[in-house]
């Protein structure tokens, strides 16, 4: 329920390096600014391009912060503490200014290296500070900001953090419309009739995942197999998507293939099949439309987190999980294409995945964090 008291907060938003850290935070404030409409915000983002690209059309005031991730390497590590004063001072300056106007001030955090110095900023300016987690396995900085937030959310079970609320996942508005696959692909400029494949590595892209995807298209032996699907693929690589899309092309596949689109939740929404990383923000598109989903985790992590991020759908039999061998030849003939495969050959599979998918309840995280925020329970 609306507010109608609330005093006219500002709320500032911090996160960035990745559209995952980001969307989150678009999606709790298009919920925030319905609910007190003389709310406002400030996005607090990294210096990397995407970065801007996610945020310019939302239409949201928002500042870079010279901030780095923190590396023990000796060029890396300096760049993170030369870079830590001047991401303190700037955010000390936006919470002065919004305190000119009098409005009370709260720093929403989506984890990251550009949400700590925020957070010490926020420290020093005596404003509460809430930590969302969207990660299965919380991050140095999200340990470090839990000892300092006054709140806590997290989408995703943290039994080292018993006492952060739980809350379904977070998507922006237009990923939890409930469309007709049909129609959505005929928005999309797609054929109606026939089942499509999403590839999506994340807003950066996934190399691998474009080999791969090139690698079975050249593949005389697959291509009868694709020639029934069409596919939309983001490549996070504009050099990728023209490779792709030539791919595509010469082997008589149907597809639409970007570096980077908006138009995700409706990808998401036309899909009968995705391959994709598994960001929290993927398995969070995954999930709130009820789409199949074979998630090939980031391989690097140390801790693996990204696995974590997809166990509630696999254990829901609404995704599946193959590993993300790196090497070309391996990824094609090892599980991850196999898989693949497999599962554009059983549609009664992907129908079963997508009622598991269905049942596992809305995908409302952002409007339970608005409502909280807006009913001043923080």
């Amino acid at each position: 329920m609306p507010s109608t008291t609330a005093p006219p907060t500002t709320y500032i938003f911090a996160g960035g390096g990745t559209g995952g850290h980001l969307y989150p935070a678009l999606a709790i404030w298009e919920e925030l600014r319905t609910l007190v409409p003389s709310a406002d915000a400030h996005f607090l983002c990294s210096s990397r391009p995407i970065d801007r690209e996610v945020l310019t059309p939302h239409a949201v005031p928002f500042t870079p912060l010279p901030a780095q991730y923190p590396s023990l390497t000796p060029r890396q590590l300096w760049r993170f503490l030369s870079n830590w004063p001047p991401s303190v001072r700037i955010t000390r300056h936006i919470i002065q200014q919004a305190r000119t106007l009098a409005h009370p001030v709260h720093l929403i955090t989506l984890g990251g290296f550009v949400a700590a110095p925020a957070v010490q900023a926020a420290r020093a300016e005596r404003i509460p500070i809430t930590l969302i987690n969207i990660d299965a396995v919380p991050g140095k900085a999200n340990r470090w900001i839990a000892r300092h937030a006054q709140h806590a959310f997290t989408t995703v079970a943290s039994p080292s953090h018993p006492h952060w609320k739980r809350i379904p996942p977070i998507v922006r508005r237009a990923a939890r419309q409930v469309r007709d696959r049909t129609t959505t692909r005929a928005t999309l400029g797609l054929d109606p009739t026939l089942p499509v494949l999403l590839i999506t590595g994340g807003s950066l892209g996934a190399r691998t995942l474009n080999n791969l995807l090139h690698h079975l298209a050249s593949n005389k032996a697959h291509q009868t197999l694709f020639s029934n699907w069409q596919i939309l693929h983001q490549t996070g690589s504009a050099p990728d998507a023209e490779r792709l899309q030539t791919t595509y092309t010469q082997a008589g596949i149907r597809a639409q293939v970007l570096p980077f689109t908006e138009q995700l939740p409706l990808w998401w929404s036309a899909a009968d099949l995705a391959l994709s990383r598994a960001g929290a923000g993927a398995v969070a598109e995954a999930w709130a439309s009820g789409t199949p989903t074979l998630f090939a985790p980031y391989p690097h992590h140390k801790d693996q987190h990204q696995r974590f991020n997809a166990q509630t759908l696999v254990q829901a039999h609404a995704a599946e999980i193959a590993d993300d061998l790196i090497d070309d030849q391996s990824n094609l003939q090892g599980p991850l294409g196999q898989a693949l495969l497999r599962l554009l050959k059983t549609p009664a599979t992907l129908a079963a995945m997508r009622t598991a998918a269905e049942n596992l309840g809305p995908a409302d995280g952002a409007l339970q964090i608005a409502q909280n925020l807006a009913q001043n329970v923080l």
